[in-house]
């Protein structure tokens, strides 16, 4: 039998990206700091759906992670795209891709990964989104 554990991505800042993934409503499940591995270890999923999780690897001594487009997206689907993208918004997040059709979005985490957002569903397009224009690469 085969499951699906998780995907991984690399941070720089691991409190930062935990803040930027519960702005989109994931939440940490658990932590493993290794002092002779020199990492920390994050694991983060939406509530209700423990076992499709990230992990954040975090190693502490510090190297550049260049090109987080490159590696493609992580996808979540939302109860609210237009509420969990001015949440993201008002935290300071660029919203590289907004909802225009009340589907689709796109933001990125502090380390530059490709987060796409969808709805449950579709909403109506609404203002400021429908006319927001395209920010940078998603």
């Amino acid at each position: 039998m085969t499951r699906y554990l998780h995907t991984m991505i690399r941070v720089t800042d691991p409190e930062a990206t935990v803040r930027f993934f519960e702005l989109i409503g994931l939440r940490e499940v658990r932590r493993v700091d290794s002092e002779k591995g020199r990492f920390t270890l994050i694991f983060l999923a939406a509530p209700g759906d423990e076992a499709a999780q990230v992990e954040l690897t975090h190693n502490w001594d510090p190297e550049p992670y260049p090109g987080g487009r490159n590696f493609g997206h992580l996808a979540y689907r939302v109860d609210d795209i237009y509420q969990t993208c001015q949440r993201l918004m008002d935290a300071g997040v660029t919203i590289n891709r907004p909802p225009r059709d009340g589907h689709m979005a796109f933001v990125r985490t502090p380390d530059g990964i490709s987060i796409e957002l969808l709805q449950d569903g579709h909403l109506a397009p609404q203002e400021p989104w429908a006319s927001m224009p395209n920010t940078g690469e998603w």
